[in-house]
């Protein structure tokens, strides 16, 4: 697996990522340039003059991650515009979703099981996160530095040129996602990357959740926010971004469904194997009297329901596959990292602050 120091400026960051993940960002773009192709037929050209309507807003509210978008541009020697697009695929899918004038009726988006789980004096945050096999190759482990400014360092997986993913920082802030399906898009508001990206510079929980529900996210999906207080689940929509709080056991679990109060939301059938894995990680949590890492990574490798299990695979009418698994220790500050699913991983990964 790729690691990839960058420290320094915003630009300095972005310059070190294109330059040491050039060959995986190509793998990104060219994955995704075939997905929108395949999926929504349309072609990367069309996919970038989409991503230009989000330049002018994002300048205005989250400049900086410009800059480092057009340090990772510089430095892969590839054009601003497709990195942006990168950064921007999923407000990208959710605009086609929405607008339903285009006639798009599926765009494809990627799954997961997520858990922040709170029992006694460990705080972990955990998830599967499932997506097509072809873009496992484009996976890199992150890690950033800020030079001159109060903000955490942070540690991520996330696919090559995207600059916000799953992970945490040296405060002990972390956080997982979820892709929601439902229609609606305000691009006045964070692309969930750059989301993401907001909690992992956050200095805890509570200031994360407060940063991202005052900024607000532009489309749908699930982030899950932990620090060694516990966790708070984020169901993010154009419209609103709601807090799911811990349950009396400690644990916030999450699929691919909202399960908040959605009377206001179109959120049309998707996965429907979502609302049984959501039961299924509930019911697998609440027979560990005491979690540790080893059995938090157990639960994960669950397969009722095969193929569209908690430890996915991918086969011809099931898309997604989990690609990485990760348990945080927000407590301790360290995470496990296995790549392939977790009954058959190809590589662990510890980091640590």
């Amino acid at each position: 697996m790729l690691e990839i120091q960058c420290s320094g400026t915003p630009y300095e960051i972005g310059l070190t990522h294109g330059r040491l993940a050039k060959e995986k960002i190509e793998g990104s773009i060219g994955f995704y340039a075939r997905l929108f192709r395949e999926s929504c037929s349309m072609g990367w050209a069309e996919v970038l003059q989409e991503a230009l309507k989000y330049f002018e807003l994002l300048k205005r509210i989250a400049p900086r991650y410009l800059v480092e978008i057009n340090g990772i541009a510089d430095g892969a020697g590839i054009p601003f515009l497709d990195i942006l697009a990168l950064n921007v695929r999923s407000e990208i899918t959710f605009g086609l979703f929405s607008d339903t004038s285009k006639g798009v009726t599926d765009v494809p988006s990627d799954g997961c099981t997520s858990l922040g789980w709170l029992a006694g004096s460990k705080s972990f945050l955990c998830q599967n996160w499932d997506w097509r096999v072809e873009q496992s190759p484009n996976l890199i482990i992150c890690y950033i530095s800020h030079t001159g400014v109060d903000i955490p360092d942070i540690a991520m997986v996330t696919e090559a040129g995207i600059i916000g993913k799953i992970g945490f920082n040296s405060k002990g802030v972390g956080c997982c996602l979820n892709a929601i399906r439902c229609r609606g898009l305000d691009q006045s508001k964070l692309p969930i990357h750059f989301a993401l990206r907001t909690v992992l510079e956050s200095k805890s929980r509570r200031e994360a959740v407060k940063r991202v529900v005052s900024f607000g996210v532009a489309g749908g999906g699930h982030i899950l926010v932990g620090d060694a207080t516990g966790s708070t689940g984020l169901e993010c929509t154009s419209l609103w971004v709601k807090e799911l709080p811990m349950d009396d056991e400690g644990r916030v679990c999450h699929t691919n469904h909202l399960v908040l109060d959605k009377s206001d939301i179109d959120e049309p059938p998707w996965l429907e194997d979502s609302p049984f894995r959501l039961e299924r990680i509930q019911e697998l949590t609440a027979n560990v009297s005491k979690p540790t890492l080893d059995t938090i990574f157990e639960i994960f490798k669950d397969t009722q329901g095969y193929p569209a299990s908690i430890n996915r695979k991918q086969q011809v009418n099931n898309k997604p596959e989990t690609l990485f698994n990760i348990v945080m220790d927000l407590t301790s500050k360290t995470a496990q990292v296995t790549f392939g699913r977790p009954t058959e991983y190809d590589e662990r990964v510890l980091l640590a602050f």
